[in-house]
């Protein structure tokens, strides 16, 4: 579990094809007290690490995650939004973030106001449902507060701190962001489809 916090931002090193997807990343996190196996969510999707060495570690990308996410256009020296899976007494200070990204939103327009930054995105039909004015979604599994929702499209404002320390600076109109619903979204509308029934 992580809580959308983005704690580093991370560099793609090198990217091989395998079986699956090998990514290496650099980090400004102390990779000595990284255990093989860990997860660390990378642009909000939850990947284990599975080698490590000073100031990097390394993740394998399975087919499925590459079908559901944008981590099919990473590309050497891409900056990636890093958190380290939430532990007993951390603070949890934006929400429940599971990292299993539920599809992508694309941005669709981009004004500034005063320092900070107004995006409009587009969610997929699938997905617009479970989003709410001020409820919580994760992009690039960065927790953001909805401001508000008309049909498929929500807006969010990004701070001047989260343009600082995540990669939400250099944003664009276009460019598709992995998505993770609230979970307590998730379980309500679950809840209505069988009619409260436990």
């Amino acid at each position: 579990m992580f809580t959308g916090i983005i704690t580093d931002i991370g560099h793609i090193k090198a990217l091989e094809r395998r079986g699956d997807l090998r990514a290496r990343i650099a980090t400004r996190y102390d990779t000595a007290g990284i255990d093989i196996g860990a997860s660390i969510a990378c642009d909000g999707v939850c990947l284990t690490a599975v080698a490590l060495g000073a100031g990097w570690f390394e993740v394998d990308i399975s087919a499925e995650t590459l079908s559901r996410s944008n981590l099919n256009g990473w590309s050497e020296g891409r900056a990636v939004n890093l958190e380290r899976a939430l532990k007993v007494g951390d603070e949890l200070g934006g929400h429940i973030v599971s990292g299993h990204v539920d599809g992508l939103a694309e941005v669709i327009a981009l004004r500034v106001e005063g320092d900070s930054t107004r995006l409009t995105l587009r969610a997929p039909d699938a997905l617009a449902g479970f989003i709410a004015p001020k409820g919580s979604v994760a992009l690039n599994g960065t927790s953001l507060t909805v401001n508000e929702v008309s049909g498929a499209e929500f807006g969010v404002n990004l701070i001047p701190h989260t343009k600082e320390v995540t990669n939400w600076g250099a944003v664009q109109v276009g460019d598709r962001v992995n998505l993770e619903i609230d979970t307590l979204a998730r379980y309500v509308a679950r809840l209505r489809e069988w009619g409260g029934a436990a």
